[in-house]
């Protein structure tokens, strides 16, 4: 997961703010990874990603505060409603948000 952010970033794909990616977690599919608020997708690493549940509750009590909540309504959304969606790509590039 946090090799696909950082792809992401290389590729020029990430806006600052509105992109997020997640992945469920193998086995609990009530469980997700997502990207910690505050953080570029170029600073990612396995270890920063945040295991949210479908409610928004870190499973680590010390990450709580650390839970992207824009990603998270997303990205919870989807997971609980397609039980085949193992990960999510949500972006916001330039050209896909120009207003010709």
């Amino acid at each position: 997961m946090a090799v696909a952010y950082r792809l992401i970033a290389h590729l020029g794909m990430d806006d600052l703010i509105s992109s997020h990616l997640s992945a469920r977690l193998p086995g609990k599919m009530d469980r997700f990874l997502l990207n910690p608020n505050g953080m570029m997708f170029d600073e990612i690493t396995a270890s920063s990603l945040v295991t949210v549940d479908p409610e928004g509750h870190a499973i680590q009590k010390e990450d709580e505060a650390k839970i992207n909540n824009a990603g998270l309504a997303i990205h919870s959304a989807v997971h609980m409603a397609r039980d085949d969606a193992q990960c999510e790509i949500h972006t916001h590039t330039l050209p896909g948000t120009f207003d010709w």
